[in-house]
């Protein structure tokens, strides 16, 4: 053994109280190990785990839910505003055919007597009974008029007269033919509404000029 043997062995002697020193002035503590869980909290945090994937589903199940609703009604709703257009725009169509309705029917009341047997008039007619076709194809009809109690629902009153036919309140005659398309009304009747019988004078009401 050489002479700078013990003074190598020292000196790695010294250097390793010297950090030992420094790591306990620096309060270097190793960490120690986590201890294990139990299976009892092992057994608990897996039910959490459970419990909070559950609520989630519950919520997700909820939302899809509410979404799915939300996407029926607002199909429901689109349906039935589409519908709802295109009844109206079908009513418009139809009150504007009413007119040539009312003019083939004038013209058919006011036919001369020595006209009735032409050829042609059996065309008009068979026109007219088309467009009434049409009508009852699209759901329309004429308001009952005569003798039905006055409905302002469904009639324009033109004038009030009396009647010993008619009873107060009730329809006279018709001037102009209504028409509905189910519970639509397309035009009101124009009528002639009875205000009862006439008052009849009764006697001491007239007064003598002596």
């Amino acid at each position: 053994m050489t002479d700078q043997e013990p003074d190598i062995t020292e000196k790695v002697e010294q250097e390793s109280q010297e950090v030992g020193e420094e790591q306990a002035i620096a309060g270097e503590v190793l960490p120690a190990e986590a201890e294990e869980a139990t299976p009892e909290e092992a057994l608990a945090s897996l039910r959490q785990e459970l419990e909070d994937a559950q609520a989630r589903q519950a919520e997700y199940l909820d939302g899809w839910q509410r979404a799915r609703a939300e996407l029926a009604n607002a199909r429901k709703r689109f349906q039935r505003e589409q519908g709802q257009a295109y009844d109206s725009a079908r009513a418009d169509i139809l009150v504007r055919l009413l007119p040539i309705v009312d003019d083939f029917q004038r013209a058919l009341e006011n036919v001369p007597e020595e006209a009735s047997n032409d050829p042609w008039l059996e065309g008009i007619r068979l026109i007219e009974r088309n467009f009434q076709h049409v009508l009852e194809q699209e759901g329309v009809s004429a308001i009952a008029d005569a003798g039905q109690e006055f409905d302002p629902f469904l009639h324009q009153a033109v004038t009030h007269e009396p009647s010993d036919s008619v009873p107060a309140g009730h329809i006279i005659s018709a001037l102009r033919t209504g028409y509905r398309m189910g519970e639509q009304v397309l035009r009101p009747s124009m009528v002639r509404v009875s205000s009862g019988p006439e008052a009849e004078a009764t006697p001491g009401d007239d007064t003598n000029d002596d």
